[in-house]
């Protein structure tokens, strides 16, 4: 569904909202970083569409092309890098295609996969996420004259952060498979950078690396576990 800001019938960017006209679809399984990217464009003047799959994502644009699509690298059905590169082979091609994620390495499969740019996970000065986009935007997109600097970051409702806890918690109720606890990893791991809890981001490192060293799992499974159930059950805590 589109987001936009209803009293607004203008097409063309301005100085203060220097996206207006734009389109941008999100592909990101994160309902909090979702919701941080949904409060900038919200705030610069675009429009916004969400996909939380890659399946997801090819249903959207079977039917219509955003101006700007921007793709987290980790998504629950493969990776954003695959979908990067699919778009970028078609003509016309999106106009802007961005990667993001806050994983080490992942600016370059991005980059390498053929995004114009990338995003940094935790994604949340808005003058920042303006500047990236109209880097890559011709010159009658731009806005004419100065532009005003949009000063601060964004934080987005912790409800959402919530909601991606409780989603945590579903995947470790499907089982303990090794596809599912890499995923389990980096989608904690990536929640828990953009919500700065460094305690949950630090079971989800734990994870990962006990995944990647090829050792046993169950000790670093549970304390994840214990870490999200905890802060469900602590509303104040979050």
């Amino acid at each position: 569904m589109d987001e936009f800001d209803p009293l607004s019938n203008q097409s063309s960017p301005t100085a203060a909202r220097p996206l207006l006209g734009l389109t941008v679809l999100v592909v990101e399984d994160s309902r909090y970083a979702g919701e941080a990217i949904r409060l900038m464009c919200l705030r610069s003047g675009a429009r916004i569409r969400r996909a939380d799959c890659l399946a997801s994502a090819r249903r959207h644009l079977q039917v219509y092309r955003p101006s700007v699509l921007i793709v987290d690298l980790g998504l629950p059905d493969g990776s954003g890098a695959d979908l990067i590169a699919e778009m970028t082979r078609l003509s016309p091609r999106v106009g802007v295609i961005l990667g993001m994620s806050g994983d080490d390495g992942a600016q370059a499969r991005a980059i390498n996969a053929g995004a114009d740019d990338f995003l940094a996970k935790p994604l949340a000065n808005l003058a920042l996420f303006q500047e990236t986009i109209l880097a890559q935007l011709p010159a009658d997109r731009q806005p004419m004259g100065p532009r005003i600097v949009a000063d601060g970051n964004l934080h987005p409702d912790l409800v959402a952060y919530r909601d991606d806890l409780a989603h945590a918690a579903d995947i470790l109720t499907e089982g303990h498979d090794g596809a599912t606890l890499d995923y389990l990893a980096q989608f904690v791991g990536g929640v828990a950078r953009s919500a700065d809890d460094r305690q949950l981001e630090q079971a989800a490192r734990s994870l990962a690396k006990s995944r990647a060293q090829s050792r046993p799992s169950q000790s670093a499974v549970a304390q994840l576990a214990g870490l999200v159930q905890a802060r469900l059950a602590d509303r104040v805590a979050i």
